[in-house]
């Protein structure tokens, strides 16, 4: 056979998937880390550097930016002061202080300037070193040098003016031939034509020597303001970057000369008395032939220059200049790949390293993760098991973990809230108490300050107010003029019309002028405006129940909170828990009442199966009932602790009503059974046709002898003696099968020859029987006919077996202690004539007996609740005996309940004085009571509860409402109680 079962699904927590994961994660990374730097070495070694040559490149681009970016904002910002425009010198003069300070800002800047349309120039210089000081022939304390161009009609003025660092005058120098003229130099010409600023590319500065680009911008129309950036700094950077002792990098320019190398007193030379820029080419030759633009093109990798294999990188930047600069690195391939290897064998170490450290710091970090949501793990497993105590989880660094959190939190104080009302409601069993404590736990968990109730009656269809509290205290709803109201009124206010007929909960707020009838409610809270939610009480089906109103005065601020959506759903979720039980504690109310009329109609039933019961199941609760308030209200010892509570009488009323239901099982004919041969008819009829066959045989043998010549005077005498002695027979037949208290052994031994007659039968008794009595008479052969029968005889066929399942075995589940007869029924004729009292065999009287077995096993098959389980004990127990020799589990008084033993007594005297009995005459009050009183001595009832019975005259209550008047006599109670030996 398959299978089928599913395996379980294993579980883990949260903090080892994290730890896994992290695990996992590093080792995947170690395992391609190890394999990429195994596989892939020399991939490596040659990428290598093209990543040192892009942070060369970041970095060249960097100083480009940081030299170029503050230079063009202070252009920006020098633009626009007025003084840009000036025609004098003086006016010009005013610039000073602003060019000097943004010179001492920006230590890469060699120079500012000013050109004119018509020629003039305006120039400031930091003398930064005394190379400069010694090239102007400056004054020893000079800090800043003024060249000013002035070209007018008369002629062309150059001045050169030195000032300290406070800009304090030094000197004044003129020039008197100058050949400076702004407007042919590039700068200059870019600058009027762009409209922006503009950047040159690379140049060797004209008055400085020196290797820099010049940043140019239009201020005004037709002037142009200018900077000269030195690019000594780029060299200093590339030589920060030189990857091997015998790697080349090189900043060049478009046309191939260099603008920044390691090396940077290379970068000039002096040819015929002249300063020029060098080539690249002359600086190295693979530098040479990597940007001669034959190899321009090619992609990062390893080329063959000069005969040396080198690897290569080249990269083309945007700022130097209109076509920028480009940037090379060579680097020897036989110096790159010694250092790769000691980088891969590091980078191996390193990753293995790592992963051993993460793993600890990965574990923890995950359980520090995981600490708070175990947390909130322990917190709903409490809130699952409805533990509220259990503490609230901390709060948690992870945003979403320390939202989790909080909404737990409020959940957990809301369902806490939400199932105590819930509980207090459930626990609640009188309907009138309920209805007050649903008022109370709803005003008192939603914080409102009143509370009004309405119900729906469902056979008027009005609205019934049936409760107001208002600052926890009952108020009159008649006083404040709230009264029932038809649910479909059309001057029903909205507020309430609606939930009554099945709509949304309504959150609204009212006035004086809007309260209409409901005024006095508004006066009875002291406020002038209420607010207030309407919320419908619907049953399981979504029928209306009812209209709960909670109510809040109007307080200013906050005061409409209660209003709001999240109130209105709480509002309705009590509410629905609140109808749930009111409409339960209804339906219990009408299933009690149904159960009641249903227990009322057995007993009726019963009373009316056989008149010879009459009223006996009705009125034996009376008096069980009378005796056990007598009880509860007794301050004598033995009944000192019983109290019974409101599940304990319903079971005494149940137990008392149903404690002869049994009797439904038992057969009428033999509960009404009026004579020894009766079943479902009285036999005496056939034994008077065989008495009647006999006198017909006297007269027969009377003729066929006065036939056969005989003497007719004997004949007759013959004749009429048989007759006169079978009609005798007959008569004592007759009359002992009417029963008695006793039976002779004379008339016993009559019986038995009586018996003996003999009568002659031809027909086949087989014949036109039931398939039950054929099989009986199948026990027996055959009879040859015609065959001589006794009178009265016990035959095979009247002997009835019992069947299996009606037999009651020693150690039955019940404890049943009864003596079974063999046989179901014994219907032998001579068997039923020999009853020595009564009318009843032994089997029949074990019929009439077991009704009390039928009770037990009848009410033990009922689902009964808890509180109803000892409904069985007490109602099977009302034939049991305080010795023990009662029936049908022969019980002491010990092991009877107190109750049971009050049905006993209530049985035996309701049994003693009924009146309403076809076979008997009811007992006069004094006759049962003492009849019952020696009973009591014979320990057959309880004594303590006849005393009871008597003491508080409950047999005299009892005869004035259910026994006839000329049964209630004089009762000498004493003389009872001493018979009963409780003097």
């Amino acid at each position: 056979m398959l299978n089928t079962a599913v395996p379980r699904e294993r579980r883990f927590p949260l903090h080892v998937h994290i730890s896994v994961l992290f695990t996992l994660l590093l080792l995947f990374t170690g395992v391609v880390l190890g394999l990429f730097n195994y596989r892939q070495t020399s991939q490596l070694i040659f990428s290598s550097s093209a990543t040192l040559f892009e942070r060369i490149q970041q970095d060249v681009e960097r100083d480009l930016d940081s030299t170029y970016r503050p230079i063009r904002h202070v252009l920006s910002l020098i633009a626009l002061h007025p003084a840009t425009q000036a025609r004098e010198l003086d006016e010009r003069l005013k610039l000073l202080p602003l060019f000097a300070q943004a010179l001492r800002d920006n230590p890469k800047l060699a120079s500012l300037y000013l050109g004119y349309e018509d020629g003039d120039f305006f120039m400031v210089r930091p003398l930064r070193s005394d190379a400069l000081k010694q090239r102007f022939d400056a004054p020893d304390k000079a800090a800043y040098q003024v060249w000013s161009i002035d070209r007018s009609a008369t002629g062309t003025a150059s001045d050169y003016l030195f000032y300290d660092g406070s800009l304090n005058p030094l000197s004044r120098r003129q020039n008197l031939k100058e050949s400076y003229d702004p407007r042919k130099r590039e700068w200059f010409i870019r600058a009027r034509g762009d409209g922006g600023q503009i950047t040159t590319a690379p140049y060797l500065f004209f008055s400085t020597q020196e290797i820099g680009t010049t940043l140019a911008r239009r201020t005004g129309l037709t002037t142009v303001l200018g900077a000269d950036l030195t690019l000594d700094d780029l060299s200093a950077t590339l030589a920060k970057h030189r990857v091997t002792p015998n790697s080349e990098v090189v900043l060049a320019d478009a046309n191939g000369d260099a603008v920044a190398y390691p090396d940077s007193s290379r970068l000039l030379r002096e040819v015929d008395g002249k300063t020029e820029r060098v080539k690249v080419r002359d600086l190295n030759p693979a530098l040479g032939e990597l940007l001669s633009g034959k190899l321009s093109e090619q992609e990062d990798g390893i080329v063959e220059l000069a005969k040396q294999r080198w690897v290569m990188s080249q990269r083309h930047l945007r700022e130097g200049g209109p076509q920028g600069l480009h940037l090379a690195l060579l680097v020897p391939e036989h110096e790159l790949l010694a250092d790769a290897y000691r980088i891969r064998w590091q980078g191996a170490l390193i990753t293995l390293t790592t992963l051993l450290l993460c793993l600890p710091l990965g574990w923890l970090t995950s359980r520090l993760v995981v600490k708070p949501l175990r947390s909130l793990v322990l917190e709903a497993q409490a809130i699952h098991r409805f533990d509220f105590a259990f503490p609230a989880s901390g709060r948690s660094p992870i945003l979403e973990v320390d939202q989790l959190a909080v909404s737990m939190s409020s959940m957990k104080d809301r369902l806490s809230r939400f199932l105590d009302i819930a509980a207090s409601l459930s626990a609640e069993t009188h309907f009138e108490a309920l209805l007050k404590r649903v008022l109370d736990a709803t005003v008192s968990i939603s914080d409102a300050q009143g509370g009004l109730l309405y119900l729906l009656d469902n056979d008027t269809g009005r609205l019934e107010p049936q409760g107001l509290v208002i600052d926890g205290q009952s108020r009159s709803l008649s006083e404040l003029g709230i009264d029932g109201v038809a649910h479909d009124d059309p001057a029903l206010p909205g507020w309430l019309q609606r939930p009554a007929t099945g709509g949304d909960s309504i959150a609204t707020s009212i006035g004086f002028d809007q309260a209409g009838s409901f005024q006095g409610l508004l006066s009875a809270m002291d406020s002038p405006r209420l607010h207030l939610i309407s919320a419908g009480l619907h049953n399981r089906q979504g029928d209306t129940v009812g209209v709960l109103v909670l109510l809040q005065r109007d307080s200013g601020e906050n005061s409409e909170s209660m209003l709001s959506p999240d109130r209105v759903a709480f509002v309705d979720a009590v509410s629905g828990s609140a109808a749930l039980c009111i409409e339960s504690q209804r339906l219990l109310a009408r299933q009690k009442q149904l159960l009641d009329a249903f227990i009322q109609l057995i007993a009726g039933a019963i009373d009316a199966k056989s008149p010879y019961t009459g009223g006996h199941c009705q009125r034996v609760p009376e008096i069980t009932l009378m005796l056990a308030r007598a009880a509860a209200d007794s301050e004598r010892p033995e009944f000192r602790d019983y109290n019974p509570s409101d599940e304990d009488w319903e079971a005494l009323h149940i137990a008392a009503w149903l404690h002869d239901c049994g009797k439904v099982t038992t057969p009428e004919y033999v509960v009404d059974k009026a004579t020894k041969l009766e079943t479902l008819y009285d036999r005496i009829h056939e034994v008077r046709m065989r008495f009647e066959v006999l006198k017909r045989d006297a007269w027969i043998s009377y003729w066929r002898g006065l036939n056969e010549g005989g003497e007719e005077r004997a004949l007759a005498a013959l004749r009429d003696h048989l007759l006169a002695e079978l009609d005798d027979e007959f008569a004592f037949i007759a009359r002992i099968n009417l029963g008695g208290e006793s039976m002779a052994d004379a008339d016993q031994a009559r019986l038995r020859q009586i018996a003996e007659r003999r009568w002659s039968r031809t027909l086949d008794k087989r014949l036109g029987v039931s398939w039950e009595e054929a099989k009986r008479l199948q026990r027996s052969a055959p009879d040859s006919l015609p065959v001589d029968e006794p009178l009265l005889a016990d035959c095979p066929e009247h002997l009835i077996e019992r069947d299996e399942q009606d037999a009651i075995g020693p150690d039955n589940p019940w404890g049943f202690r009864l003596e079974v007869p063999p046989y179901k029924f014994n219907r032998g004729e001579l068997h039923n004539l020999s009853i020595a009292r009564g009318t009843l065999t032994a089997e029949e009287r074990y019929i009439i007996n077991h009704h009390i077995v039928q009770t037990i096993l009848m009410l033990d098959r009922l689902p009964f609740p808890k509180h109803l389980q000892n409904v069985s004990e007490i109602a099977g127990g009302h034939h049991e005996k305080m010795d023990g020799s009662g029936y049908p589990k022969r019980l002491t008084r010990e092991q009877m309940s107190l109750p049971a033993r009050m049905m006993a007594i209530a049985d035996i005297f309701e049994a003693l004085t009924a009146a309403d009995r076809p076979y008997k005459k009811g007992k006069s009050l004094s006759e049962a009571l003492d009849i019952m009183a020696g009973m009591c001595r014979g320990a057959h009832v309880d004594p303590q509860l006849f005393a009871l019975f008597v003491r508080q005259k409950i047999y005299r209550r009892y005869a004035e409402r259910f026994m006839q008047a000329d049964q209630i006599d004089a009762v000498d109670e004493q003389a009872l109680l001493d018979k009963a030996g409780l003097a």
